[in-house]
């Protein structure tokens, strides 16, 4: 059943109207921080107060307006959006309690155009994630990109300017690769309605043409998901501070880019038609080259930052391949494996935010002996580590383990051993973080002076390692992500057998 109600448009206006109030509290720094909050917490609550009728099997739908007698800007929460939008709204909050805290630490300039954006960046994610239909995706999936831009180019140096240059080449090209995409759609199909399973079908264009338009698309989302090769502007994007990158890694840029490849596989195409056409074996080789390929050039980066990032471009690519293999357990694996990236990445960003700022140390090889100055920031460092790698119970391990029982399914177990590798990688360049932390002793303890504790930053990073232990034990908690993501594959799937094992 389909429920007109505006909480969707609410959800993604919130945070709209935060950053007119933020603009206009430049002069005043305590209430600005305070528009910021409160717009994290009600967008959260807004949000979360539609889940129990989406898993009853209803739908919110709002209507912003009508553009054509069959397209117009529409809100919808399906259970693969709901996903999406309470993951992102989730992170915002300690996200934004961590952002207030590293920014007063390390007296950032320009924090008020700075939070004005991020609260911008968050009603695009909200639009993105419950978009109904290709125009109103894309419309949200451009303002993301021009509201990220001053974020990458925060701190106005020129390393900031040749990277935010090379952000906003890489992703307004791939945003016209999807809106070639788009028109074609709709040429060939009269509709742009996301519908589960797919609604082109091979009788309305012929097969090189759905190839060439797949191509199109998975291109556009494969630039901001930053798998290789067109990952090039994720790791000079390191250069923000580190809330952006967190942002950038976590809940927005990239993210957003993968649930655009699982809206085109699932809602667009679906995966009856994709076997029939044949391109997504070259997409999940793809992804399966992208994981092991950054997995160990992460291996050999010194700076901490630019070796979390090279770990998200792996770690992304295990959802474009759980989506390519059109299995329903490895399209759960993938939705699953959103939420588990998200909450580990942006723990392991927010520690290597505090570990800067404390030690003012940004290379691995001089982070020894900071497990006794900073006890808690990497045990939660070395906890989310853990969970990157696969390690039962926590949250990474429910997300790898169905990838991997849904390639079985699929009757290609090769990829089983894909995962396996990388996650042996992934401990390879996580945990030797940890041992210089807390096996190698500073040799100039005496004399090295650190920052200040931020409890601010501290808190949201043990809220953030919590939610990666608890999910990991429980992952049908409230708001029940695993529910939700079964409902997802299973909307995705149904109707069509695959010959799976």
């Amino acid at each position: 059943m389909t429920i007109i109600d505006c909480r969707p448009f609410l959800a993604v206006g919130v945070s709209f109207l935060a950053a007119v109030l933020i603009a206009f509290s430049r002069k005043y720094p305590n209430l600005r921080e305070t528009w910021s909050a409160i717009a994290s917490i009600i967008k959260f609550g807004i949000i979360l107060s539609m889940v129990p009728e989406v898993l009853d099997g209803n739908y919110y739908e709002w209507t912003l307006c009508q553009i054509t007698d069959t397209v117009g800007l529409t809100l919808r929460t399906d259970p693969a959006g709901m996903i999406f939008a309470v993951l992102a709204s989730m992170l915002w909050v300690p996200m934004n309690f961590y952002s207030i805290g590293y920014m007063r630490c390390n007296n950032e300039k320009e924090q008020t155009g700075y939070f004005a954006a991020f609260a911008i960046c968050m009603s695009s994610v909200m639009g993105i994630a419950m978009a109904a239909n290709l125009l109103t995706f894309f419309m949200f999936y451009e303002l993301l990109t021009l509201a990220s831009y001053p974020l990458v180019l925060h701190k106005r140096n020129e390393e900031a300017l040749m990277a935010s240059r090379k952000y906003l080449i890489y992703t307004l090209i791939s945003g016209q690769l999807f809106l070639a995409g788009i028109v074609a759609v709709y040429c060939i199909s009269g509709t742009m309605d996301f519908t589960a399973g797919g609604f082109l079908t091979t009788e309305m264009a012929p097969r090189w043409l759905l190839q060439a338009i797949f191509v199109l698309m998975i291109l556009a989302g494969s630039v901001k998901a930053a798998v290789m090769p067109l990952h090039g502007w994720l790791p000079a994007a390191m250069i923000a501070p580190t809330p952006v990158s967190a942002l950038l890694h976590a809940v927005a840029v990239v993210k957003t880019g993968v649930f655009c490849v699982l809206r085109v596989i699932g809602f667009v195409f679906g995966p009856k038609l994709l076997a029939e056409i044949g391109t997504v074996d070259a997409l999940a080789w793809a992804a399966a080259a992208s994981i092991l390929i950054s997995s160990l050039i992460a291996l050999r980066q010194d700076h901490l930052k630019r070796r979390l990032a090279f770990s998200t471009i792996g770690q992304l690519s295990y959802i474009v391949l759980g989506a390519a293999l059109l299995s329903p357990l490895s399209i759960k694996g993938a939705y699953l494996h959103l939420v588990a990236h998200a909450v580990m990445k942006i723990t392991l960003f927010m520690c290597a935010g505090l570990i800067i700022a404390r030690t003012h140390r940004n290379n691995i090889s001089e982070l020894y002996g900071i497990g006794k100055k900073l006890p808690v920031t990497m045990a939660c460092f070395t906890i989310a580590s853990l969970g990157i790698a696969g390690m039962p119970f926590l949250v990474g391990f429910i997300s790898k383990w169905n990838l991997a029982l849904g390639a079985l399914q699929a009757g290609k177990p090769l990829y089983v051993l894909v995962w396996v590798a990388s996650a042996l990688l992934a401990a390879g360049y996580l945990i030797p973080v940890c041992q210089m932390a807390y096996l190698k002793k500073d040799p100039h303890e005496d004399i090295r002076e650190y920052g200040e504790i931020s409890y601010r930053m501290l808190i949201p990073i043990c809220i953030t390692t919590a939610m990666a232990v608890i999910l990991g034990i429980m992952p049908d908690i409230y708001p029940h992500f695993y529910e939700l993501a079964t409902m997802a594959s299973q909307a995705i799937c149904a109707g069509w057998t695959g010959g799976w094992l």
